[in-house]
């Protein structure tokens, strides 16, 4: 019975008693502008893919951290400016975003908060007509996509209409 109330609460959207809701993490989109191209990751490591998604934005745009963590990387990287950061509480090997072109405002080793200002759009070269940023998520050498960073609040279970109920067990 006790399996049943903690079922029907979550349906109803509504914690367990036993268990507190975790509160949420503060994440926050580091560009205002929309997705041009999305996460299409590849089938296989060397395979052509999309690792990351693009937002458009325009070349002195700031950029923002999405979550707190510590940058693993400023630099430049094939010629153009690169930012990491390995974002606090994702677990080992830590959730690692990362941003380019961009002319990064945090140095290696910086401690960085939810929404701080950590680097400004940098104009090209560039994949995207006119410009966007270059926005990707990693933990270790799997790419991830990073817009799941974004996702807020607890997935439910919605009812079904329509779709008979099976018989209950004796």
């Amino acid at each position: 019975m006790r399996i049943l109330s903690i079922v029907t609460l979550l349906l109803l959207g509504l914690p367990p008693a036993a268990a507190p809701a975790a509160p949420p993490v503060p994440r926050v989109p580091p560009v205002p502008g929309v997705v041009v191209r999305d996460w299409n990751p590849p089938p296989s490591p060397y395979a052509a893919g999309h690792r990351g998604v693009d937002l458009a934005a325009a070349p002195g745009t700031e950029v923002r951290a999405v979550a707190a963590g510590r940058v693993s990387f400023s630099g430049v990287v094939a010629g153009r400016g690169v930012l990491s950061i390995a974002l606090t509480g994702t677990g080992d090997p830590p959730l690692r975003t990362t941003y380019e072109p961009v002319r990064p405002l945090v140095a290696e080793g910086e401690d960085v908060a939810a929404g701080q200002v950590v680097a400004v759009l940098a104009p090209g070269p560039s994949h995207c007509p006119p410009t966007c940023l270059h926005w990707g998520l990693r933990r270790a050498d799997e790419y991830l996509n990073p817009l799941s960073l974004l996702h807020q609040g607890r997935s439910r279970l919605l009812p079904v209409f329509g779709i008979p109920q099976p018989p209950p067990h004796p």
